[in-house]
């Protein structure tokens, strides 16, 4: 079916933020100002994404209709066959809305290269139209990112472009089962990540950088190294296990494959959560008697490439 139209996926810069939230944008300055910060920053992105926007806007009008998304809204979003999705933004911007694409093509476009690493922004203002094509012409190259979902014993799941995240809502311990490879533990930890390929070079990436820092500095011959996850592979990670006379540190880490699962079993009375690519608001509960089932989705992303 011949796409009509174009989704274009965007999110409020920082300066659009601190507006809304202090009325006017000298209040905002005032306030940025007088905690020592830069504000001249805060303009300086806000102008350089805007001026992407308008570059990608004016491009694109001459060859489809479109229309613009906030990112808020795309939980409540229905994208249809006929829409081609464009997201202009950061890396995360492209997980968020890859999670309710119905597996449509996302072209993502990296709106400042001096500002975002862009690992999945292929694409900036100068060559997006070369996706576009791609997919009028139905000759598209994509690059197939494998979900990941937690599940659980109620019916009620969430899928993860980049990872998940299990644990408590604040900075308490969180307090679980975990069982994996037929092992079982009781564990009192920060939460554990499950990571995609995808995923794997954000927040994932971060606990690999505080483990070789650790050991790097207490022992120079010994780092811990990031394995290289396949499409179908998903690695979780136990951030700062406990160990005393109830809970153990053994299954810290391993990698879940097509046909295996992490089972995690809730002890927590309240404010245990579940929540996917760094999006808080968007969570599942997960208190005592919730147990949920972490593997390999069904469903997956489809990524424009060049």
């Amino acid at each position: 079916m011949k796409p009509e139209y174009a989704i274009i996926v965007k999110n409020k810069t920082r300066l659009e933020a601190l507006i809304e939230r202090f009325n006017t944008k000298a209040q905002a300055r005032f306030y940025i100002e007088r905690l020592g910060g830069d504000f001249d920053d805060y303009e300086q992105e806000h102008d350089k994404f805007q001026q992407a926007l308008a570059s990608l806007q004016s491009q694109l009008t001459k060859v489809i209709k479109y229309k613009i998304v906030e990112r808020r809204y795309l939980p409540s979003y229905i994208f249809s066959d006929k829409n081609i999705i464009i997201v202009i933004g950061q890396d995360g911007l492209v997980a968020n809305t890859a999670k309710y694409s119905a597996g449509l093509p996302i072209i993502a476009v990296n709106p400042d290269k001096q500002r975002y690493d862009g690992v999945l922004l292929p694409f900036d203002t100068s060559d997006f139209l070369m996706g576009v094509e791609q997919i009028l012409s139905d000759q598209k190259k994509v690059q197939v990112a494998r979900f990941a979902e937690a599940r659980l014993n109620d019916g009620q799941r969430l899928l993860a472009f980049n990872d998940l995240f299990i644990g408590a809502s604040s900075h308490v311990s969180a307090r679980y089962s975990i069982t994996f490879n037929n092992n079982n533990e009781e564990h009192s930890s920060s939460g554990i990540i499950v990571s995609t390929k995808a995923g794997s070079t954000g927040w994932l990436s971060s606990v690999f950088n505080m483990a070789n820092g650790i050991s790097g500095a207490l022992n120079k011959d010994k780092s811990s190294k990031k394995p290289q996850l396949g499409e179908n592979e998903l690695l979780f990670a136990v951030r700062e296990p406990f160990i005393s006379v109830r809970t153990q540190a053994g299954i810290s880490t391993g990698i879940i494959k097509k046909q295996s699962f992490l089972t995690i079993q809730s002890f927590m009375p309240a404010n245990g959560v579940i929540f996917s690519d760094g999006i808080e608001s968007d969570f599942l509960s997960f208190n005592s008697g919730s147990i949920a089932t972490v593997g390999i989705a069904r469903e997956s992303a489809q990524l424009i490439i060049k």
